[in-house]
């Protein structure tokens, strides 16, 4: 695989690296490893995975991860935010499994590399199906723990839905991968998140745009082979954490529940499939936080660090004297 290593968008002394993959249907893919070192004496690595019409950019929750002395990555998926090519459709894949390659590769650099031992692995929504579907089919010795933030377990909507909806899913998807899914998107999400709006984050509209990306029936029809798979039950090695709000939501118009619950996934799906991942996963509800829990307001953002670092302290690694 060819390399390219630049200054990453966010500032130096972040980095990143663009590496060539297999060509697909349309041509040229490639995917991008961002990264930083910490400069606390290492304990391992963290290695984060975004979500749909995403890309990485939440710099605070890395700092929370390299003032532990972990050195952090962040994988940049084919056809999504640095990894979008000007030929391909964005964030479009027709099998969850086509992401092994950049996995694997980013591990690789990550562990035999860089020398890691130990790596924390960290998905948001759509990343947090595909990171544990990689995660139990590679088994990788070198992964200490996984943290999981709202991560897409389930279609959205009532059972009866799911149950007619996910074969027409399947054969649609299967004859007509380019199919556009005619749906609306309100943008009041984007607009919670931005500093532009009522937010308090800078981020690449081009990137993560108001309105989301098209969603295409092939990409759906691998989206729910891959909910399948997962409630069928996993059986990722290590202990896991899943952070969510503690309420979904669906509003129409900007207000109060715009800016405090979840108004693009189902909490309680996201409750009930947890335990699916592996045996030794630990599920906290965060009152307040949004879809993004470490983009939520400062309060509730603060009750997911004083969370996450009680996990990582009680299951993966002790405090070090140097941060008491």
């Amino acid at each position: 695989m060819t390399l390219e290593t630049d200054p990453d968008v966010l500032g130096e002394p972040w980095v990143a690296e663009t590496f060539a993959l297999r060509p697909d249907d349309e041509g040229e893919v490639v995917a991008t490893l961002v990264s930083r070192r910490s400069p606390v004496a290492g304990r391992g690595a963290v290695l984060h995975v975004h979500g749909f019409a995403d890309y990485f950019f939440q710099t605070e929750y890395a700092a929370w991860w390299l003032d532990r002395g972990y050195d952090f990555y962040a994988l940049d998926l084919r056809k999504y935010g640095r990894s979008i090519l000007p030929h391909q459709t964005p964030n479009y894949v027709g099998d969850l499994r086509d992401y092994d390659d950049e996995l694997a590769e980013a591990w690789h650099r990550i562990t035999a590399r860089d020398g890691h031992t130990q790596v924390v692995a960290s998905a948001h929504s759509t990343g947090g199906l595909i990171l544990p579907l990689w995660l139990d089919r590679r088994r990788p010795r070198e992964l200490a723990a996984l943290v999981l933030n709202s991560p897409w377990l389930d279609l959205q909507g009532g059972t009866a839905a799911r149950l007619v909806g996910s074969p027409i899913i399947k054969q649609v998807g299967a004859r007509q991968p380019m199919r556009e899914i005619k749906r609306t998107v309100s943008g009041l999400y984007a607009r919670s998140l931005h500093a532009q709006h009522e937010g308090e984050w800078d981020f690449d509209l081009a990137w993560k745009p108001m309105t989301s990306f098209s969603v295409y029936a092939g990409w759906l029809r691998a989206i729910r082979e891959g909910h399948k798979r997962l409630q069928r039950g996993l059986d990722v090695r290590c202990p896991v954490l899943v952070l969510s709000s503690d309420r979904s939501s669906q509003p129409r118009e900007m207000g109060e529940d715009v800016l405090s619950t979840d108004i693009v996934l189902d909490v309680g799906q996201i409750r009930r499939w947890s335990t699916a991942i592996g045996t030794h996963v630990t599920y906290v509800a965060v009152p307040g936080a949004l879809h993004d829990v470490v983009l939520s307001r400062p309060e509730p953002r603060a009750r997911v660090y004083e969370e996450l670092g009680r996990w990582l302290t009680t299951y993966v690694a002790p405090p070090s004297r140097s941060l008491l």
